[in-house]
């Protein structure tokens, strides 16, 4: 492998709408559930994450929920409280390839008008040569599309690229383009799959 390319959320960062929304919720789970299962979906963030902008993602779906305006404005204003932090163990591991000078890339689903803020807390994320952004682009994960642009963006070919998500369906979209895969599971079994490729070395 000459180049390791990383998905963001749920691998290096620890983001979920639940920990926002705990707060709105409190104690009443059941409906924290069924308002992210039926109101602020995935799918309905999803549009952010390819290029449309939050306000106006939130205006809309606020046109269709008034009752529920205040919650789904949330999502927005509130936006910094569905991050935990960094995953530890995961930016541990991105440093060590750092420093045996792995060269390091990114394709993140990521609204546009949020990434400044991203970049500022996160800072680990300087360690990467290059970060397509979904909503930048206007392509998201797993549209093929976007893996082409960063072969063409980082100069890389997908045979000798690994690429590292915690969504199914995004890792079968690089494996059919050619890119060896590793499906996210947690720290330890990333830390396996990238010895096994002399990537890092045993620890």
């Amino acid at each position: 492998m000459t180049a390791v390319v990383f998905d963001l959320g749920k691998v290096l960062i620890d983001w979920d709408p639940r920990y926002l929304y705990r707060r709105h919720f409190g104690a009443d789970i059941d409906a924290m559930e069924d308002f992210l299962a039926s109101v602020c979906t995935m799918e309905w963030h999803t549009r952010c994450d390819a290029g449309l902008p939050m306000a106006e993602n939130v205006r809309r779906l606020a046109a269709l929920h008034p009752d529920k305006t205040a919650l789904i404005e949330a999502w927005d204003r509130e936006w910094p409280a569905m991050f935990a932090g960094a995953i530890a163990g995961s930016v541990r591991l991105l440093e060590r390839l750092d420093a045996r000078g792995v060269p390091l890339f990114a394709i993140t689903n990521y609204p546009a008008d949020k990434w400044a803020e991203g970049l500022a807390q996160f800072p680990f994320l300087a360690r990467f040569r290059d970060i397509l952004v979904s909503g930048v682009e206007k392509l998201a994960k797993p549209d093929p599309a976007i893996f082409r642009l960063a072969c063409r963006r980082f100069g890389i070919a997908p045979e000798t690229s690994l690429f590292i998500d915690d969504n199914a369906a995004n890792v079968a979209a690089a494996a059919a383009l050619g890119f060896d895969t590793h499906h996210f599971r947690g720290p330890e079994g990333l830390a396996a799959a990238l010895s096994e490729r002399d990537l890092i070395a045993n620890s």
